[in-house]
This record gives structure tokens, C-alpha cells and sequence, in this order.
């Protein structure tokens, strides 16, 4: 998780100024800041049961959510528009992987975060429901009775939602997680069909 949140700090120092969300330090500040209070509050393992800590991990999911679906409206519109970036395959391609991949770190770290309580509450129990069943919950000749899933698993259903925009190998059970996958799969057709459509366009 931590080394996800400090990817997306430096995906977000990749991004020309328009795309960003503030000045060029203050998100990586921000995130920096947060990541570095849970790990203090919470080293090692993430089990500590704590409303503090809780409220510092949504608040960090928040942040890297806002940021990543601001590049994507910015993005959309200077490819619709017109925009400094718009004009090179190279500086686009680039400026929308970049945007694109922060997308799947946001969302993974939401997924993260909600699930079945969060990762503190999964430590200590997993409900009879929970928000996303994994394979290993809808398989019982797996035996995963005390199985629990962890930041690699929601960083594939990340990646894997963002890529075949709906439900893979993961299946969403709660409304919230069906909304996120649903408003996750928009952003990410919207960055991957209107940047390649504007490359090609570009190149050609």
C-alpha cells in the first residue's frame, strides 16, 4: 500500500501543470504526510483498530481519488478542446498513461480501504458479505475459510476493472462497490479511447 501511495505521489510530479490538482508539491506533500502518520501509527502489519487511523487511510484514498479523476476531466477537455499536450503522440501518450495509471492505484486503494470494513477490521474478522468476493470466497473446494485478501488483490481488480471496464474475476456485492467499478470503468474508457483516438490522429 505504501509503495502504491508513493507511486501515485510521483505520477503526479509526472503530470504537465494543467492536469494537476494544485501546485506541483502540495499532493505529493499532502499524501506524503498521511502515509507517513499511518505508518507511524500503525507499523508493520495494518491491524490497529483505530478511528484516527481510519479517518487518516479514507482521507488519503480521498485525496488520491480526487486527484485522479480532476487529471481525467482536465485531460478530456484539452482533447476535446485542444491542449499544449494534445499536439505531440509522445507528450500525450505519456501525459495520459500517466493519468490512466493513477486511476488504478486511486481506485485499488479505495477498494482497499472500504472493503469488508478496511484492512484493520479484515485482520481481525471477514464478514459473512463482503462488499467484493474474490474468487476464493465463491469457491469452497478452495477452502479459504481464513483467507484474506490483500492490497495485490485490489491492485488487480484495479488494473483488471480499468482494462476490460467490468467485473473480471471479482464480483461487486455492496452498492458502493458496483458504483465505484461503474464510475472507475467511465474514467478509464474515456482516458484510453479519447487518448489513443487522439494519438492515432496525431501520428497519422
Amino acid at each position: 500500500m505504501a509503495a502504491a501511495v508513493i507511486a501515485a505521489a510521483v505520477l503526479t510530479l509526472l503530470l504537465p501543470d494543467d492536469l494537476r490538482l494544485g501546485p506541483r508539491w502540495a499532493l505529493p506533500l499532502v499524501e506524503g504526510l498521511l502515509l507517513v502518520a499511518l505508518i507511524a501509527g500503525d507499523p508493520g502489519r495494518i491491524s490497529r483498530r483505530s478511528a484516527a487511523l481510519r479517518a487518516m487511510s479514507i482521507a488519503l484514498v480521498g485525496v488520491l481519488a480526487c486527484s485522479a479523476i480532476w487529471s481525467t476531466i482536465r485531460l478530456t477537455d484539452d482533447l476535446v478542446h485542444g491542449g499544449n499536450e494534445t499536439n505531440s503522440a509522445d507528450a500525450l501518450l505519456q501525459a495520459g498513461g500517466s493519468v490512466w495509471a493513477s486511476t488504478v492505484l486511486a481506485f485499488s486503494l479505495l477498494y482497499f480501504e472500504l472493503d469488508s470494513g478496511g484492512p484493520a477490521a479484515r485482520a481481525h474478522h471477514v464478514p459473512p458479505t463482503p462488499a467484493l468476493a474474490f474468487p476464493q470466497h465463491l469457491s469452497p473446494e478452495l477452502n479459504a475459510t481464513h483467507w484474506r485478501p490483500r492490497y495485490i488483490d485490489y491492485l488487480y481488480l484495479g488494473f483488471t476493472n480499468a482494462t476490460a471496464f467490468s467485473p473480471t474475476d471479482v464480483m461487486p456485492l455492496a452498492p458502493w462497490a458496483k458504483i465505484a467499478m461503474a464510475l472507475q470503468s467511465v474514467v478509464s474508457l474515456l482516458i484510453l479511447g479519447l487518448v489513443v483516438a487522439r494519438a492515432v490522429n496525431v501520428l497519422t
